[in-house]
């Protein structure tokens, strides 16, 4: 939650938006949007302990569906669902809900609120169970599900982009490239890759169970390494622990992938003209 007391508090001290932002820590337009309903409402600092965050919270934005200064709320049961299909993005959604409010005329939230607001219903089902990492220990890879879409700029051929996506777990530092296929020699090209391209290789490889990694043949509970990759990760001096079922569900990779491997641009609704521009 949004600490509107501590906002207050050091703004009351003299310091700018911008310094505030840092402090809280929040974005600037939160600071700002705050402040401004602060100001319409002549709450200033100092405010009684009685009043917290919480409490605040009621007082700038009502829980009506509406706020006070008359924004649109995003439909949060509609927004969940979405979330959970493939290719769909926060920033998505709301590009989405900016031009519904366009057409009824009425005021939208800015991106910050509106991902606050997400944040705030995905903690009403969700449980959270926080998974020690260290730092440069772990790499999470696998294809980003459906492909992105090349147009050849001679003969207007669409060609299908299948985008690798290598994730350290703790920092979601990323690494994304694109391939014509999801054959076994891009995957291991790729691998390659991501090494030089982090500048050095991590103690566990978590691949999320991709015919290019791992053999089903035995079921979830009897899984084996890809001959190739085995390989691979022997060459590299690296272990290999494939995502089990129960895995997935708390997978750092499923919260950065497609924020990652769509960068923002809506790639399943684009056409791309080059490979390297996607990589």
């Amino acid at each position: 939650m949004t600490d509107y007391r501590e906002i207050l508090r050091i703004k009351s001290l003299g310091f700018s938006e911008r310094n505030i932002a840092i402090s809280c820590p929040c974005s600037s337009n939160t600071v700002s949007e705050v402040l401004k309903r602060t100001e319409e409402l002549d709450i200033s600092w100092p405010i009684p302990n009685e009043q917290t965050n919480e409490v605040l919270e009621g007082m700038l934005y009502l829980k009506d569906g509406r706020s006070i200064n008359n924004k649109r709320m995003p439909d949060l049961t509609y927004i969940h669902k979405e979330l959970l299909k493939n290719g769909v993005s926060k920033k998505l959604l709301w590009t989405e809900y900016l031009e519904n409010c366009r057409l009824v005329g009425e005021e939208p939230l800015m991106y910050s609120r509106f991902c606050y607001y997400i944040q705030q219903e995905e903690q009403k089902h969700h449980a959270i169970m926080h998974i020690g990492r260290n730092p440069g220990e772990q790499v999470e890879v696998d294809w980003a599900g459906d492909p992105a879409h090349i147009v050849d700029p001679d003969t207007g051929e669409i060609i299908d982009a299948y985008l690798f996506v290598g994730v350290m777990t703790y920092s979601q530092y990323a690494y994304v490239e694109a391939f014509i296929n999801e054959k076994q020699q891009a995957w291991i090209t790729t691998h390659v890759h991501m090494y030089e391209y982090f500048g050095s290789v991590a103690k566990i490889l978590v691949p999320d169970n991709c015919k290019t990694a791992v053999v089903h043949n035995g079921g979830w509970y009897n899984q084996q390494l890809n001959t190739v990759y085995h390989e691979m990760a022997q060459h590299y001096g690296t272990a290999t622990f494939p995502l089990g079922s129960e895995d997935r569900k708390i997978s750092q990779m499923q919260r950065v992938l497609w924020a990652i491997s769509l960068h923002g641009l809506q790639l399943h609704y684009e056409m791309i003209s080059s490979f390297h521009w996607l990589s």
